[in-house]
């Protein structure tokens, strides 16, 4: 696996293509995130977080008066250990851009693109359509969706890639950075979110269960990971 050395403040560049944030959390008590690099089919590079951002770093953002509200992990759980979830587009971005600033670094979300190149050979194959006709298209998609249990699982636990991404695919869609079709960028309403299918979700919407889902049907869970650019492949 090709290795990139990285000379940026708050960062360590480890063996293997991965590296950690080495100084960022101060109180030693959270799991800090780690990066793997990834070359895209276009040969961008990416860093892309390992694991969703995780209950621990979301409650390290709040306890820094940056996010708007605390989150616990399931009974029995700990925080290092489960996806935040139950966040908004805006309480994504509003954790992008905390952790920016305590890195130094423009960490972002994915676009739509960049995370299903990511996770091309961790997600299973879509099923065949029921319809052949493209008016029904929609309900084909509907009816062969997978069925996803909602009870949010550990980090770990559900597919990876071969570049080491993992839960790619489990039971948490990750918001991106991307628009729904169509819509003002400017001002836009719903923007993408990736998994086992790509959902279009209002930007507001914390339970899709509850809020509703423009495309799809609603994902149990909304998470986010973050990305960090690097440059062109050699």
């Amino acid at each position: 696996m090709k290795v990139v050395t990285l000379a940026l403040g708050g960062i360590a560049a480890l063996v293997a293509g991965v590296m950690v944030f080495a100084s960022f959390d101060r109180s030693g008590d959270v799991a800090l995130p780690t990066f793997h690099f990834v070359v895209l089919d276009d040969r961008r590079v990416l860093r892309v977080q390992e694991r969703e951002v995780s209950i621990a770093l979301w409650n390290r953002c709040h306890m820094d008066g940056a996010c708007p509200f605390s989150l616990t992990a399931p009974e029995g759980g700990e925080d290092n250990d489960y996806p935040a979830t139950g966040l908004s587009w805006g309480d994504a971005m509003t954790f992008a851009a905390w952790l920016s600033e305590e890195t130094g670094h423009d960490l972002r979300l994915p676009t739509i693109s960049e995370w299903r190149n990511v996770a091309r050979d961790a997600l299973p194959k879509p099923p065949e359509p029921l319809f052949d006709a493209p008016e029904l298209a929609w309900a084909s998609d509907y009816l062969t969706e997978q069925e996803v249990p909602r009870r949010l699982q550990p980090a770990g636990t559900g597919p990876a890639s071969r570049d080491g991404i993992l839960d790619l695919g489990n039971n948490v869609w990750e918001w991106t950075a991307d628009c729904a079709p169509g819509a003002d960028a400017t001002r836009c309403p719903a923007y993408f979110a990736a998994g086992l299918h790509d959902a279009i979700i209002p930007f507001l919407v914390r339970d899709p269960a509850r809020g509703g889902c423009a495309v799809g049907a609603p994902p149990p869970h909304l998470g986010m990971r973050l990305v960090l650019d690097i440059g062109p492949g050699t």
